[in-house]
């Protein structure tokens, strides 16, 4: 018998081990990268494909998994529920982020998804940094993976937005940080709910002067007449910025920035995705994010393509042109993070809080369904209606949200049937031109419906939060100004949204299979081998994985 000699014996045991780890059922990437596009259509991708770059969406497209028919599951598609979804994997059903802001019934007035008043502002005075995750039920895949990690794996989220940054980074993260801006300086804050004060390299970076160099005018980045994806240039269906005359490219953002919140005009110019860009390529630097074995989590969100999106409308040249710059920060990031992380070893997902609708007026003109739906109308009209039919005042507490509220103690005093009260306003709602469905609360609770637009208000329905009755408008009919696009609605036009996922332990591929938008966050868990998040009602994408089903 042949002696096996230590350099054998070493070989064999390395290839031992790598056999033990191609068996492993989950991988470990040293950087999940969570991004969500505000406001992205998922026709964006097709329709902007030809203009596209071969390093951002095309490299995220034929590298990666595509999920080609990916929805969201709830109504309403607004940034805070579509945040907290992505990252819960459910729905606000489950982690109660029922809107941007809405009605409270126990406090008797408008709550915002973020705001805390406990909390304290770091590295700004005003109640901009009042804010924290402390209104969300239920863990993230971001708290999952801290929870998992025993605390080493960090977490940090990032946005123009707060509530882009505060729900995705969830309860236990290092830190998130938003852009405020004034007249003087834009500055990248957070709140004591994380931290005492700024880290010397958020200081940095605010001292830097990066800020001030997008104070530049917005151009086209091509020959604008090649824009031939988007409608013209100047049309009735855009919002100029005050000091305009019209919504047409050049934007000189320094002549607009006085007279436009000074630098919170950032926000609503691609650059404002550049620099988010910017701010989050520090951080990696800055946090030592993606530097050991031990997985970190950097989730950013990409807002001025919503702010563009509702000044513009979804079929202008200024969106188109987002898009196009967005691109090349998406290139400019996977670039980086090749650099920074090393290729193979990060994992990226990318996708959207919601999409958003065609400006109605513009359907109009080309008769095509669409219209405007006065909520303060409405409000009035449903207001002469209990006080006729029941002879009572002040039964309607709120109406918001497509929401109509019961004051419930005005109606206990009065001894009525809030069930017959539901019903009764239904039954008058569904009348009210305009409105395509009306459902009762007392129906959300007591049964579990299929029908497609029932469902998607179920699972976006939360009993202690929601209201007594769920209207849905006809289809391409906002409540909204006559210029520029907007979203909230369970039809497709809102709730078609991108899904991909790209890097280490993704498989290349796509699918036309439905998936929803809370599958994210049980994709990565199963990636990452760790606990799904407390509330994820939606399951991984096994494709993408590359397992079997």
């Amino acid at each position: 018998m042949k002696k096996i000699t230590t350099a054998v014996l070493c070989m064999l045991t390395v290839i031992s081990l790598k056999a033990q780890s191609d068996d492993v059922p989950f991988s470990r990437p040293k950087l999940v990268v969570g991004i969500v596009v505000d406001q992205m259509r998922y026709d964006y991708i097709t329709r902007f494909w030809d203009r596209y770059g071969d390093g951002g969406f095309k490299r995220l497209v034929n590298d990666g998994f595509n999920c080609r028919n990916n929805h969201y599951p709830y109504a309403p598609t607004k940034t805070g529920p579509g945040h907290a979804s992505v990252y819960t994997g459910s729905t606000p059903g489950v982690h109660g982020i029922i809107s941007n802001d809405w009605y409270d019934k126990e406090l008797d007035k408008m709550v915002y998804c973020a705001g805390d008043e406990s909390q304290q502002p770091i590295g700004i005075d005003s109640d901009a940094g009042r804010m924290s995750p402390h209104r969300l039920k239920t863990t993230t895949i971001t708290d999952e993976l801290r929870l998992a990690t025993a605390m080493r794996g960090k977490v940090i989220g990032i946005s123009l937005k707060d509530r882009g940054a505060v729900l995705p980074a969830g309860h236990i993260a290092n830190a998130a940080y938003w852009f405020v801006g004034d007249q003087k300086e834009g500055r990248w804050v957070s709140s004591s709910y994380y931290m005492d004060k700024l880290p010397k390299w958020v200081d940095k970076f605010n001292r830097s002067g990066k800020t001030k160099s997008y104070i530049k005018p917005w151009t086209p980045l091509y020959d604008i007449n090649s824009y031939v994806e988007s409608g013209l240039d100047d049309t009735p269906y855009e919002a100029p910025f005050k000091g305009e005359k019209s919504p047409v490219f050049p934007h000189d953002l320094k002549k607009l920035m006085k007279n436009n919140k000074g630098y919170e005009i950032l926000k609503s110019v691609p650059f404002g995705n550049s620099l988010t860009l910017d701010f989050a390529l520090e951080a990696i630097d800055g946090e030592n994010l993606g530097q050991d074995e031990i997985t970190d989590f950097l989730a950013v969100s990409f807002s001025a393509t919503d702010y563009v999106g509702h000044r513009f409308g979804v079929d202008s040249k200024e969106v188109q042109d987002t898009y196009l710059r967005l691109d090349q920060d998406l290139e400019r990031m996977l670039n980086a993070l090749d650099e920074k992380i090393g290729k193979g070893e990060y994992t990226v997902f990318l996708t959207a809080d919601h999409a958003g609708v065609q400006v109605p007026a513009y359907l109009q003109s080309l008769n095509v369904p669409g219209g405007y739906f006065s909520e303060l109308d409405f409000t009035v009209h449903i207001k002469k209606f209990t006080k006729e039919k029941y002879g009572v005042d002040g039964l309607i507490a709120n109406i918001s949200n497509d929401q109509i509220f019961i004051d419930h103690k005005v109606a206990k005093e009065h001894n009525l049937d809030l069930r017959k009260m539901q019903q009764d306003l239904v039954e008058e709602a569904i009348q009210y031109k305009d409105i395509e469905r009306a459902y009762p609360a007392y129906a959300f609770v007591e049964g579990e419906f299929t029908e497609r637009f029932a469902s998607l208000l179920q699972r976006g329905y939360d009993q202690k939060r929601s209201g007594d009755v769920l209207l849905v408008l006809s289809p391409a009919v906002v409540s909204y100004p006559k210029t520029g696009s907007t979203h909230g609605s369970p039809y497709n036009y809102d709730t078609h949204t991108p899904l991909l996922f790209y890097g280490k332990g993704i498989q290349k591929g796509s699918t036309v299979k439905e998936t929803h938008i809370n599958d994210a966050a049980p994709t990565i868990s199963a990636l990452l081998g760790i606990a799904f998040p407390s509330g994820a009602t939606g399951t991984p994408v096994y494709q993408a994985l590359g397992v079997d089903e």
